[in-house]
């Protein structure tokens, strides 16, 4: 931490530190660190105009590219891939007045997408996957490709629940070099293709985010590694087993565009669910995951087991009353599922 303060004069500035616009005026004073990367550092401020979100990096030509993507996405009509801009300024410190620009963007409240999906259910993975590839498909149409996409770079806001997207350092124009990636979720990395900005590197991305929620200490490219190896990760995992021809499309590069996902991912979810198992999530029950029934749950299943078997009658009303139960449930998912549907479509 002091080591990169020293390196980097604008990284990790202290809880209270006034930044200054040079030519705006506006002041925002730090609250807290929200995260950094190559390209800079991003703080939550408090200013006259509420929360919001600064970063602030050295490099001014990577803080004007930030800018313009900013501003390309919010001249696109019902676009909310990225957060709004709302301020563009520079910033002087110190004696020696050394300069710094700066950009001001909306501060997104919400969850990680993985915590999101840990606390409510793995049919919420299907959903904002959905969500993420309506907006991917604006995205690449308007001749972007976002780059580092990871479930880092991804908010779940409320009211409805939205996936959102938090940087775009590594947003790049279609067909240059990828100028950010995170090795997981990189198909040069796999061995899957080239790092050339095109829809199919995004959803290669998406792929693998999929694969990272049913398995989210990652694992490491072995000596097999490339398609086989995630393949073989697909295999071990029920819900992404579902997924599988989906899977493999994507990280093949067999899609040109995240319509054409979107819409497999459609066509299995229309499918059928099949019953929960319990190696949809490779976690331990500690993180919040439902990988399966507790011993206590096994024991009580037992004893009811034991005392139908002295009692038919009642094991024959107990299960009507599961099965209305589990139709009734059916139906009410079934209605929620579409009234989503709606609001990604």
């Amino acid at each position: 931490m002091m080591n990169n303060s020293m390196k980097n004069p604008v990284g990790n500035l202290p809880q209270g530190t006034t930044i200054i616009g040079k030519w705006h005026k506006e002041s925002y004073t730090i609250v807290r660190t929200l995260g950094y990367g190559a390209t800079g550092y991003v703080y939550l401020t408090r200013s006259s105009k509420g929360l919001a979100a600064l970063k602030i990096s050295e490099n001014s030509m990577s803080i004007t590219s930030e800018v313009n993507v900013l501003r390309h996405f919010s001249k696109v009509r019902g676009f909310s891939l990225g957060p709004s801009l709302l301020d563009v300024d520079d910033w002087e410190q110190g004696v020696a007045k050394q300069s710094f620009s700066f950009y001001v963007m909306e501060y997104l409240e919400g969850e990680s997408f993985l915590s999101f999906v840990q606390k409510r259910g793995m049919e919420w993975a299907g959903i904002l996957t959905l969500q993420l590839l309506t907006d991917l498909e604006t995205l690449h149409k308007e001749g972007w490709v976002f780059g580092d996409l990871k479930p880092d770079n991804l908010i779940v806001t409320a009211s409805p629940p939205k996936v959102r997207l938090l940087d775009v350092g590594g947003t790049t124009i279609n067909g240059r070099a990828i100028k950010e990636f995170t090795e997981f979720y990189d198909r040069g990395y796999w061995g899957l293709g080239s790092r050339k900005a095109e829809a199919s590197y995004d959803l290669f991305a998406v792929g693998m985010i999929m694969i990272h929620i049913c398995y989210p200490k990652q694992f490491q490219k072995n000596g097999e590694g490339g398609l086989k190896q995630l393949e073989g990760q697909i295999d071990k995992n029920s819900w992404l087993k579902r997924y599988k021809v989906v899977l493999t499309r994507a990280l093949s590069g067999h899609y040109q565009s995240a319509q054409e996902m979107k819409s497999g991912m459609l066509s299995v979810m229309s499918q059928r669910n099949p019953p929960a198992s319990k190696d949809t999530v490779q976690q331990p029950r500690s993180q919040g995951f439902k990988s399966g029934p507790s011993s206590r749950s096994n024991r009580v299943s037992r004893s009811r087991v034991g005392a139908a078997a002295a009692k038919p009658v009642t094991q024959k009303s107990s299960s009507k009353g599961w099965m209305e139960t589990a139709v009734l449930l059916s139906v009410i998912l079934f209605a929620y599922f579409f009234y989503l549907y709606g609001q990604i479509m």
